[in-house]
């Protein structure tokens, strides 16, 4: 069944696999809210696992927003889990603070030895570089775009970084970009210039993920459609969960070669593995008008060279 929490709205998720359970963190929030845009400023880090993606036993929250003053005081947002050769779990995830109103996203970090209790890296934040990424100061962008950190083994084994970025020039809307940093050790991270060309179509890429479906590399997104480019919204006709297939794990890849995944309310969805198939999982976003919250069943996918992410029959 889909991953449901009666008294929370539940949207951007991301996984992990401890050699016996599916992990999914994800962002909820209360639905007494009641205004689900309200959701954004709210946040919680759930945590839920599974042995087959179908039914999920609920677990504590792994992370809520820390006292001030801190990079995340205010909202604990979207991230990624890996582990590193001694067993250490890293979570990466995006923080704001109300120092700033929350204009200015950052990445920020936890460690956990059982993907249960989690331990903040107090003081420690990777922010954009102004060298090559949008800042406030360029004037064109409400926030500084540095967030949905997602790590993995990129080339000569150092650990990679994709971030929803957006480039310093251009047009607005073709700013979206693949924000990128390298490590060798998970704690300390070299910003580099994007890994994709200016002038995406995109005006940003959320919710990044790299992945090798049945031998084809893929990149999975996710935009609105006011995020698209005028093209782009003749072309696709709605946002939703994006694609393009590329040479290797860390690209490059074609963002104006994507193609969108036939679903109509389907959002920062990811690919998950299990028993050697793969699925994607996100949250259904607004459905005849009123926001849904919850993750979708997985939905069995597969790859090809020019069509990126389809579904598998």
């Amino acid at each position: 069944m889909a991953l449901r929490l009666p008294e929370s709205w539940v949207w951007d998720c991301w996984f992990t696999h401890d050699g016996d359970y599916h992990h999914a963190f994800y962002l909820r929030a209360s639905r007494d809210l009641g205004d689900p845009e309200l959701r954004h400023h709210n946040t919680f880090v759930g945590h839920s696992r599974s042995r087959d993606l179908i039914t999920w036993e609920t677990l504590p929250d792994a992370l809520t927003p820390s006292p001030a003053p801190a990079f995340e005081d205010w909202t604990t947002w979207t991230g990624s889990v890996v582990r590193e050769e001694s067993g250490l779990w890293h979570m990466f995830y995006t923080g704001r603070t109300r120092a700033d109103d929350g204009h200015i996203q950052r990445v920020v970090h936890a460690t956990s030895s059982d993907l249960i209790a989690w331990e903040k890296t107090p003081g420690w934040a990777l922010e954009a570089d102004d060298t090559w990424y949008e800042v406030l100061e360029d004037g064109v962008w409400t926030d500084v775009t540095w967030r949905d950190p997602w790590v993995f083994r990129g080339p000569d084994r150092l650990w990679w970084m994709f971030l929803t970025a957006r480039h310093d020039t251009g047009d607005s809307h073709g700013r979206g970009t693949i924000g990128l940093a390298t490590s060798a050790d998970l704690r300390t991270w070299q910003v580099c210039p994007p890994a994709a060309a200016n002038g995406s179509g995109f005006a940003q890429l959320e919710v990044l993920q790299s992945e090798v479906i049945d031998g084809v590399p893929v990149l999975l997104w996710c935009v609105g459609y006011n995020e698209l480019c005028d093209e782009f919204k003749r072309k696709f006709g709605a946002g939703g969960v994006f694609s393009c297939s590329g040479e290797s794990l860390s690209g490059p890849f074609d963002i104006r070669a994507a193609s969108r995944f036939p679903h109509d309310s389907l959002y920062a969805a990811r690919l998950v593995q299990h028993d050697g198939s793969w699925f994607l999982i996100g949250f259904r976003n607004y459905e005849n008008g009123r926001f849904i919250g919850e993750l979708c069943d997985p939905i069995p996918v597969t790859a090809t060279p020019d069509g990126g992410l389809i579904p598998r029959a």
